[in-house]
């Protein structure tokens, strides 16, 4: 029987979906003509370029009227999913780390715009304020990215950004007493900091134009104290494209330091001994074509993960006076991927993967398993932070609804506790997580996670976010996402699938999805989409994809190729014009896995799937929300504008196409809390209007 709530809520439904429409309208954007060439045969027409210019005033103009148009087709989407995120976020645990002698945690205080660093000397001592970035500056929005305490726990460095950039400044803390040295650096980017005796090793890049490419890395050391101008230079190469990656171990012996030629795939291993006669840079390893880790050191050896003949990853002893002649100390294992190892004094600590399941294990130096424990399906852990010489460590597990749970680990002993309860705004226990698996268009099979609340029906009327990443041989781990509790307690099902390109399967898995392979990607995450229509979880009205960085582009990707198949899609900070990324900021070092236009075969897979050159004027693409940041200095946002201008500028597109930018954000997207839920809101109001209006 027909109820007259039931009447009233389609009678809501339909009068808000009439004053949605009523929102919407497609901008012009006007057409210059750009033509690029290509093996005498390929003649590519690029009409929005002039997009790219962010500083122009018709590229300011424009991106001024999508962001008003957004924002009011958006606002009356997402006013109740607002409250709802919000509460939701709102879960208290204490995610302390430990480096060196004292403790660590990021929180939110009096409700400022970013999280702040405090610090305790144990685990019974009050919590006092270390560094405040929201007093760092009055006009940029900062934010922590990262902090490193000195081997005698007196001094830690940290950085920040300014509002989103990749670019990155340090500055230097005395512990104990909590105040500023003079020291303050700046032009890092993309770099760790390595402390050794008074003073760490960093890496700076030219900083060219905005978008220009990032080129010409250089290793410094900084002595504490002393003005950068002064800094010891360590290493270059004449190459600028050569990346660096360094780190000094646990008892500051040896400085190790990876160079990366991306053109070429190789990789060089050098490393100093402090204990030597002479200690200077000299090679370990020189052309290896696989993937290896150096972790740390153990009675002069040093520790590494490697996928040399090992497709899952396995642990290894490297003797630097011989170093041809590896120990094994964990084997490779055929089901299980080694995601992490952390080495402490007499034993390592390992994580793997088996099957969307977390394991684990405790290596003795000598290969063997002290303790292994497997870890709920669809669950990630991270952490295990302590000194070298620790035996208690801690670590956090969570899941996509569930928030960091942080135990304290007993090494020795393998005890587990709770260091505290953790609090959530809602019931975490009706959530229900599979696993499925499905074939894809060439009959391999994939792995796919599924969270939904109890009681599920196969109705095929279920509203449904599918999602990935497949690139990079990342092993995408899930996080507590507050918007995503909200689809799913609102009767949402959401689906990870574990498509090629990722690393869930190691090696062989993460090159079946990248270069001239990464079709298979979009293949993948297409047949996943079936798979959820043919076993009625849900219908084509009822589907939203979504994704971020290289899960954007296989969303967006997908979007274009089979725009039957999905009701509403959200590509968020993804590149998308696939034929020009190569040439701005990080692009270039990307060739490997995407491909490159200076190379014909691979010029023609680019074309064939980039977004923005696949799109037909006579279709009408399901409705999209794009999300960029005005400061992505790593996807720059004009991506988005010209897959929106294109998208927009057609009579056959009658669905909404709209463009969200976040203000003073780069590449990981909203950096204050309240931007946060308010871009989740946006997303999950945006979806969840698109699946309900039939």
């Amino acid at each position: 029987m027909t109820t007259l709530r039931t009447i009233l809520l389609a009678t809501l439904l339909f009068c808000c979906s009439i004053a949605l429409a009523q929102e919407y309208y497609a901008i012009s954007a006007k057409e210059v003509a750009a033509i690029d060439t290509f093996y005498r045969n390929y003649i590519i027409e690029d009409r929005y370029r002039w997009l790219e210019d962010l500083d122009s005033p018709e590229t300011q103009q424009w991106t001024k009227e999508q962001s008003a148009l957004a924002k009011k087709y958006l606002n009356k989407c997402s006013n109740n999913v607002f409250s709802s995120i919000d509460k939701y976020s709102y879960a208290e645990y204490n995610h302390l780390t430990k480096k060196g002698k004292y403790y660590f945690t990021y929180a939110y205080y009096h409700s400022l715009r970013v999280p702040a660093l405090f610090y305790q000397s144990s685990l019974k001592a009050e919590p006092r304020l270390l560094v405040d970035p929201n007093y760092i500056s009055r006009k940029d929005l900062i934010n922590l990215t990262g902090y490193w305490v000195s081997k005698d726990s007196r001094l830690m460095a940290y950085q920040f950004s300014r509002n989103g950039s990749d670019w990155q400044e340090a500055k230097v803390i005395t512990l104990k007493l909590g105040i500023h040295q003079k020291d303050h650096l700046t032009g890092l980017k993309f770099s760790d900091i390595a402390w050794q005796g008074n003073g760490f090793y960093y890496s700076t890049f030219s900083q060219a134009d905005r978008f220009g490419q990032t080129l010409g890395q250089k290793v410094f050391y900084h002595q504490i104290g002393k003005d950068q101008q002064g800094d010891s230079l360590i290493f270059m190469r004449n190459n600028p494209a050569i990346l660096f990656d360094y780190k000094t171990t646990a008892d500051e012996r040896f400085f190790v330091l990876k160079e990366i030629n991306p053109q070429k795939g190789l990789i060089n291993i050098f490393y100093a001994d402090a204990q030597a006669d002479q200690p200077q840079l000299r090679p370990l390893l020189t052309n290896l074509k696989d993937e290896i880790d150096i972790l740390d050191s153990h009675q002069g050896k040093l520790i590494a993960i490697t996928f040399h003949q090992a497709n899952n990853g396995r642990i290894v002893a490297i003797d630097p006076k011989n170093p041809a002649k590896w120990q094994e100390i964990a084997p490779e294992f055929s089901e299980s991927r080694l995601l992490e190892a952390i080495p402490f004094s007499d034993r390592i600590v390992a994580i793997y993967q088996v099957n969307q399941r977390p394991i684990i294990t405790l290596f003795s130096y000598t290969g063997e398993i002290l303790h292994s424990s497997t870890l709920p399906i669809g669950a990630s852990i991270a952490g295990f932070s302590g000194d070298f010489t620790d035996e208690e460590l801690f670590y956090y597990l969570q899941s996509y609804t569930v928030p960091p749970i942080v135990y304290k680990f007993n090494i020795g002993t393998f005890e587990k506790k709770l260091t505290e309860r953790t609090a959530v705004t809602f019931s975490f226990e009706d959530i229900v997580y599979e696993e499925v698996e499905y074939l894809s268009k060439d009959g391999v099979p994939i792995s796919m996670l599924l969270v939904y609340k109890k009681g599920l029906k196969l109705n095929g009327r279920n509203p449904t976010i599918l999602m990935s990443y497949g690139g990079f041989g990342i092993v995408a781990q899930p996080a507590f996402e507050p918007g995503l509790v909200h689809f799913i307690t609102q009767g949402g099902l959401f689906a990870f699938a574990s498509i090629r390109g990722g690393g869930e399967k190691g090696v062989a898995w993460s090159g079946a999805g990248k270069g001239r392979y990464k079709q298979n990607s979009f293949d993948d995450f297409i047949a996943a989409a079936e798979f959820l229509i043919a076993k009625n979880y849900t219908t084509q009205q009822k589907l939203a994809i979504t994704g971020v960085s290289n899960g954007g582009l296989v969303a967006a990707a997908a979007a274009i190729q089979r725009p039957d198949l999905f009701k509403a899609v959200v590509p968020v900070v993804a590149p998308l014009d696939m034929l020009r990324f190569e040439k701005f900021t990080v692009g270039h070092w990307h060739k490997e896995e995407y491909g490159s236009v200076e190379d014909s075969v691979s010029f023609t897979h680019l074309k064939a799937y980039s977004p923005y050159h696949n799109i037909e004027e006579a279709t009408n693409y399901p409705a999209m929300l794009v999300i960029t940041s005005e400061n992505d200095d790593r996807v720059p946002p004009f991506h988005s504008y010209k897959f929106v201008a294109r998208l927009q500028n057609r009579k056959a597109q009658s669905n909404p196409i709209l463009l969200k930018i976040e203000k003073r954000s780069g590449h990981a997207g909203a950096s204050t809390l309240l931007s946060s839920v308010q871009e989740k809101a946006d997303l999950y109001g945006f979806v969840m209007h698109q699946l309900m209006k039939d």
